[in-house]
């Protein structure tokens, strides 16, 4: 009896190929991105592209190494986030935009899908790397969200490298603080000059199905206030799941906010999990006595591809009907990565054990 449950289960799972897929074992997938917006071929120069690409690039192979030795999501995307730091290219660490006062202030968060643990710090404004900071709170506080001095000194107690704040300052970004306050002199509107949001993120999902996600921002150029984005609320610019997917995100981080943009990605890709599985357990003829011949396991399961993509696609849509812009990047326990933008262009990578790897920046990509 136990051979023909077997059989049929197997059966059951192979019929159900469109819209579910089952997991695989020792599978692993790390996509990244650098930000969203305005980026178009005209606006790009053959260097700026090359630099990028070449960024990316080494930013994959850093986490992937580590989810190709066996490593976790978590030290992937942690690894990830901190080249991409470093990395005056994006809008996150060395190379962060400036405020309107003229300094640099980041923020930057991550999440743990195995145990739903996270960490978060805003305004920080001397420590190296804000994503290591953010799992410092994470794992070594009692708290998730850190602020300002609180956040630097914590970081400080934890024996973080500091540096000082002009060292994350590059003339490109001077300069469009500057462009952005002359047009704001003249009565233009005083968003980011060249709306490409910048931020960094990085999803995994490690050979144990283990999913993370992390995310990295200076935030918008002229910033006021202590404006905080999206990047480091839990929820919104970052979340992971091992019932659903991990998420980055990168936009205009006033409606990632009021959407609740990845928790919402995640939210329906668990909850479409729950139906098929609900639908094929349905499905399972009944014997005589009225018992189900067989049991279909929730391991047997996974979304596919397409259901993932569909569920991405929709977010953003709602995001982009309240007058939003930018895009995630999401990765599921069962393997699946994929992109979702509503703008001209994504500095994006995907790689893993099936599918190689690949950056892109453009839309037509």
């Amino acid at each position: 009896m136990r051979l023909k449950h077997l059989l049929v289960i197997g059966a059951l799972v192979m019929s159900c190929q469109a819209s579910a897929q089952p997991a695989v074992e020792g599978r692993w997938t790390l996509v990244i991105h650098g930000g969203a917006g305005t980026i178009e071929r005209d606006r790009i120069t053959a260097e700026q592209d090359s630099t990028v690409r070449a960024a990316l690039s080494h930013a994959l192979e850093t986490g992937s190494t580590i989810l190709r030795d066996g490593g976790t999501s978590m030290d992937a995307i942690e690894a990830v986030i901190r080249e991409l730091e470093d990395a005056p290219q994006f809008n996150a660490g060395r190379g962060a935009v400036l405020t309107y006062d003229g300094t640099i202030e980041h923020d930057a968060s991550i999440m743990d899908g195995s145990t739903r643990s996270a960490g978060a710090i805003t305004g920080t404004s001397r420590t190296r790397h804000p994503v290591t900071l953010a799992r410092r709170v994470m794992t070594e506080s009692p708290h998730v969200f850190l602020r300002g001095s609180g956040a630097d000194a914590f970081s400080i107690t934890k024996g973080l490298e500091q540096v000082e704040n002009s060292w994350f300052e590059t003339d490109r970004r001077r300069r469009q603080l500057e462009e952005l306050l002359a047009g704001e002199a003249e009565g233009l509107s005083a968003y980011d000059v060249d709306m490409k949001y910048g931020t960094v993120g990085a999803v995994a999902v490690d050979m144990n199905g283990d999913v993370a996600a992390a995310t990295s921002t200076g935030g918008m150029t002229g910033k006021r206030w202590g404006r905080i984005g999206d990047s480091p609320v839990i929820g919104a610019g970052t979340y992971a799941d091992n019932r659903g997917c991990a998420v980055s995100a990168t936009g205009s981080g006033e409606y990632f906010i009021r959407v609740g943009v990845a928790h919402e990605i995640c939210a329906q890709i668990r909850f479409r999990f729950q139906q098929d599985l609900a639908a094929a357990r349905a499905s399972v003829p009944l014997d005589a006595e009225g018992n189900p011949e067989y049991y279909v396991h929730a391991s047997e399961f996974g979304l596919g591809a397409d259901e993932v993509q569909e569920i991405a696609d929709s977010v953003i849509a709602e995001m982009a009907a309240l007058g939003g812009s930018g895009g995630v990047i999401v990765t599921t326990p069962w393997g699946t990565g994929t992109y979702s933008f509503n703008t001209p262009g994504m500095y994006r990578g995907m790689a893993s054990t099936e599918g190689g790897a690949s950056v892109a920046i453009y839309g037509d990509e």
